[in-house]
């Protein structure tokens, strides 16, 4: 009896769908055939897909990193005071010397858009490994889900300060701000398709004005001499001693380093650059060095501004309205292009602005998008819905409004919890870099990428300590993301979980030879591989069994490689050992490869395979544990159960002994 005697249905008239079923068919749509293949927005583009100039997709990374323009200046001038220039000065140093060298290197090693997170995942592997990446998962849904709201809610205070703003907007900015946040998920339930020439426009005319907001500021400061004065007195006179100064920048830095966000979604929008036409897939050289000139430019655009914009707005700005409530509160430049500008330009600025932040909130669910279909369902670690954009984007909306609500959309109060993701995802670029200059015996690199290493990890451990926040919400990420992985890991033990099954030629003359006859293979622990251990399984076996002409019986062989993996390719090799024949193969665990195997085997040869098992010793529920976590355990009663799961019908379901 062969997998193929049923005969498919007949196509018939169909009833349409019902509203429950249509809407489901609706939410679920996009869902790919195999777990783990799914990539967003930021990922690997289709086939169809024309890539881009370097620079054309900088200004897709744009959306997020020059964005933060509209409220850094603000929180810097918030956080450090008449230190925020020199502080901002660290920021630069930091930025241009030590995460710009890492995410080049993280660009070569991760030319696909995976990040360093990927490289994480290569360099700890297993169980360790997976959590790990779980955690960072954690921060980078905290860095790319703050992004949204306190961008949204930057665009909302944008809007209320307008002058011409009507009266009843004011005192609404909780309000504005989940108007923005629904937005933005409808765009996405829609269908949304990246934009990289909106993106192009966006950034050009934002960094446009901002070269004429920042050079009519820094003309005005150089034209005023004694408001420079003022501030280097006030900096002067509070902090004396120049030594002080420099340690007091260094201490207030990491209050700032939200101004460093931008490099995990320039490495992640890699495959959207175009390379030159000798590029291979695994060494897309034209793709690495536009990827080094988009995060080289970034970078020293925004530096640039991060420094004029720092040093205009705390001289020409009074302190009082920097603080909640104020007129710079959150906006720091729009406040100068309203009041050296005029009305008119300062509404053209509010508009830009409002525009690209909201844009960057598109960018962050993006990432988001991309992110989390990326690995957890490769993980085997999210419900088959994950796989989906449009349940995400629900999720996502509906937490970013309880972000929202519980921060009450102050962009102030949200600027920790920013910081400590950004900081979280460049701390571990550092050390995955660290860690594959020293794999590779790059004496002269280790060193230089464990000092930047080191930095971040105090800049991370100080701003963590200091506002807590961001630990916080990450915390909570991260414990939300175990539990519903591990769930779900569980939810979904009894599924084949091999992408495909191919025999070598030894092997499909083993299952060829059996011809007519019933194919019988028994299970085999590869860890006894003497000739008496075949013999005694063989006869045991044919006791039990009564298996008749023995000379005829295969071993199979499941050799363990990553229990922690969900999906493996099964290759089957044949092996001769001792005069036996054996199917030999390396997986994830040994009861769902087992199974796929005996579907495969009954597909090609239309025999239906029996197999024999031992029963396993010890305490069930331990077994079980064993068969979660490392891949073996109730072999005989899981491999039943998966076979019964994926095939119903029970005449064409491979025969599971035991004995």
């Amino acid at each position: 009896m062969t997998s193929l005697s049923n005969a498919p249905a007949e196509p018939g008239a169909r009833s349409q769908p019902t509203g429950r079923v249509a809407f489901r068919r609706w939410l679920l749509e996009g869902i790919p055939e195999s777990s783990g293949k799914r990539q967003g927005p930021h990922g690997s583009p289709d086939p169809n897909h024309k890539p881009h100039t370097w620079w054309r997709v900088m200004c897709l990374t744009g959306l997020d990193y020059f964005s933060t323009l509209g409220y850094q200046p603000a929180i810097a001038a918030l956080a450090a005071g008449v230190l925020a220039p020199l502080a901002t000065v660290v920021l630069v140093i930091v930025t241009l010397a030590g995460a710009l060298p890492v995410y080049k290197r993280v660009a070569r090693e991760s030319h696909r858009g995976a990040g360093s997170i990927a490289m994480l995942e290569r360099l700890l592997p297993r169980w360790w490994g997976k959590l790990f990446v779980l955690a960072l998962l954690g921060f980078a849904a905290t860095d790319f889900m703050i992004t949204i709201t306190l961008s949204a809610a930057d665009a909302s205070a944008h809007v209320i300060e307008n002058p011409f703003a009507p009266a009843f907007l004011h005192g609404q900015n909780i309000g504005i701000t989940l108007v923005f946040i629904a937005l933005l998920a409808a765009v996405f339930l829609r269908g949304f398709k990246e934009a990289i020439g909106i993106a192009v426009v966006l950034v050009a005319v934002y960094l446009g004005l901002n070269v004429v907001v920042v050079g009519t500021a820094l003309a005005h400061a150089i034209g005023a001499p004694l408001q420079v004065n003022d501030w280097w007195t006030a900096l002067t006179t509070s902090h004396g001693n120049p030594i002080m100064i420099v340690a007091i920048a260094l201490l207030v830095f990491p209050r700032l380093a939200l101004g460093l966000s931008g490099f995990e979604t320039g490495v992640a929008v890699m495959p959207q650059i175009k390379g030159r036409p000798g590029d291979t897939d695994a060494n897309p050289a034209g793709r690495i060095a536009g990827a080094h000139k988009l995060l080289t430019t970034a970078a020293l655009i925004m530096s640039a501004f991060l420094i004029t914009s720092s040093l205009a707005t705390i001289i020409l700005i009074p302190a009082a309205e920097f603080q909640s409530g104020g007129k710079a509160d959150g906006r720091a430049l729009a406040y100068l292009a309203h009041a050296l500008l005029g009305e008119g330009f300062g509404t053209v600025y509010d508009i830009s602005t409002i525009a690209i932040l909201w844009f960057a909130g598109a960018s962050a669910m993006a990432g988001l998008l991309n992110l989390v279909p990326r690995y957890l369902p490769r993980f085997g670690m999210a419900p088959s819905w994950a796989a989906a954009v449009r349940p995400l984007v629900l999720v996502f909306t509906v937490i970013a409004i309880i972000i929202t609500l519980v921060f009450k959309a102050d962009v102030n109060a949200q600027g920790g919890a920013y910081a400590t993701g950004v900081l979280v995802l460049i701390t571990s670029a550092a050390v995955a870099v660290t860690l594959s200059a020293k794999r590779k015996g790059e004496r002269g690199k280790i060193i230089g990428f464990a000092i930047v290493s080191l930095a971040f990890i105090y800049t991370t451990v100080a701003n963590s300590i200091e506002r807590p926040d961001g630990l916080k919400i990450a915390a909570l990420f991260i414990m939300g993301i175990i539990v519903v992985s591990f769930l779900s890991r569980i939810r979904r033990a009894f599924e084949l979980r091999a992408t495909y099954v191919r025999l070598d030629d030894a092997a499909a003359e083993y299952v060829a030879a059996a011809d007519t006859e019933t194919l019988r293979i028994i299970a085999h622990d590869p860890k006894h591989d003497d000739a008496g251990a075949y013999r005694r399984k063989l006869e045991q076996a044919g006791i039990d069994n009564r298996l008749g002409d023995r000379g005829k019986v295969m071993f199979m062989e499941v050799i363990i490689d990553d229990s922690s993996d969900f999906e493996t390719a099964l290759e089957v090799t044949g092996v001769q050992r001792h005069g036996y024949r054996i199917l030999q193969l390396h997986a994830s665990n040994v009861p769902n490869a087992t199974a796929a195997v005996l579907l495969h085997v009954r597909d090609v040869t239309g025999l239906i395979p029996h197999i024999y098992f031992r029963w396993t010793e010890g305490n069930p529920l331990l077994n079980m544990a064993k068969f979660l976590f490392l891949g073996e355990g109730e072999i005989a009663p899981v491999t039943r159960e998966v076979l019964r799961e994926a095939e119903p019908e029970l005449t064409q379901r491979p025969w599971v002994h035991v004995g």
